[in-house]
């Protein structure tokens, strides 16, 4: 067995399944800002997840995507009209205004606004500024501290090799930002990609002297390509990344995978759950722990098993602690979720 996949296999699976802060505490503050960490990290998160794109002066910003229309407000900044353009970001055609074309200067002009706010209201939009990693980690390790508490980070790199291929990789300087800082040389630290290239990059960086630093695959859609792959022309597909064949080579580069949650459980065609799959079985053999995504209050989200109601906005907390109930039964290790209070409470209730 290669370096690598020993040292995934030996690590142990962790004795308390971990609360990850979805962007923050995303359906109660606009996501990716200081205000939803803060949030996140009061009602219990124990890793907060900021989502990373660079700047065109080469510094890394929390966004989900590098498509900054729909969660700020530049579309009402004159000054950045002409900026509006459409790029091709791992094979999909977008519009918008995108991070790389703008300086962490002009970015720090913007304001975030709310991504769902049919669902989620705007009573919080144009209160917050964009943030930088560096200012993340100030503020966790101020929390951390005040708290008493150790809280980790599951920084995404966002299209790796579309920012590679434009002059802007993520994989070194992510590594640079988090030698850095004192806390982030010690805290845990998991980075996360649904990229295979610049994971492997890392394990090769990392190696096994930076032991608070892990490694997750995300995992998209089935029939999906990863974007390195789909840049290299290649045919690889996540439903075959998670066969046992597919897990135990993520396991020689990777700690834990990050599948969508209706991989563990899917819904059948009326939106019940359906028959358990042996996806937690069977990275758990490879030696991967598995931390789905997203768990969310609303009904939407949720298994029409726990819905309240007929109104799919309709906020639901019992709805989603028994969701959650039936996938923590199921043996995940760790969770994503837009309401860390209600993933607290679903876990101090075991």
């Amino acid at each position: 067995m290669a370096t690598a996949a020993l040292h995934a296999a030996e690590k142990p699976l962790a004795s308390k399944v971990l609360v990850i802060g979805h962007r923050g505490a995303s359906a109660l503050r606009p996501e990716h800002t200081l205000a939803s960490y803060a949030k996140a990290i009061a009602d219990g998160a124990d890793v907060i997840e900021p989502d990373l794109v660079m700047t065109k002066d080469g510094v890394m910003v929390a966004r989900h995507e590098n498509n900054i229309a729909g969660t700020t407000d530049v579309a009402s900044h004159p000054e950045f009209a002409a900026r509006k353009t459409t790029k091709v970001i791992d094979g999909q055609r977008v519009t918008g205004w995108f991070t790389e074309d703008f300086t962490l200067a002009e970015l720090k002009t913007l304001r975030a606004r709310e991504r769902l706010p049919e669902l989620r209201g705007t009573a919080w939009d144009g209160q917050f500024q964009i943030a930088t990693l560096d200012e993340i980690i100030d503020f966790v390790a101020a929390e951390s501290a005040a708290r008493g508490r150790v809280i980790g980070l599951i920084p995404e790199i966002k299209h790796g090799t579309y920012f590679q291929h434009i002059g802007l990789p993520m994989e070194d300087a992510l590594l640079a930002t988090l030698a850095a800082h004192a806390y982030t040389r010690t805290a845990p630290v998991e980075i996360q990609s649904f990229e295979i290239a610049n994971l492997k990059y890392l394990r090769g960086k990392l190696g096994k002297a930076h032991p608070n630093i892990t490694l997750l695959q995300l995992i998209d859609e089935p029939a999906m390509h990863p974007g390195d792959v789909l840049a290299a022309g290649g045919t690889l597909t996540y439903a075959q990344m998670i066969t046992p064949a597919g897990l135990r080579t993520i396991a020689r580069y990777a700690d834990a995978i990050g599948p969508d949650y209706h991989a563990i459980i899917p819904y059948t065609a009326d939106g019940h759950l359906g028959t358990p799959t042996a996806l937690v079985h069977d990275a758990h053999a490879a030696g991967l722990q598995v931390h789905p995504y997203t768990f969310r209050p609303e009904n939407t989200f949720l298994a029409k098993d726990f819905w309240q109601g007929d109104d799919p906005n309709t906020f639901n907390a019992a709805g989603m602690l028994a969701q959650l109930k039936v996938y923590l039964d199921a043996g995940i290790d760790a969770f994503f979720t837009d309401d860390p209070a209600l993933g607290r409470q679903a876990v101090d209730a075991r």
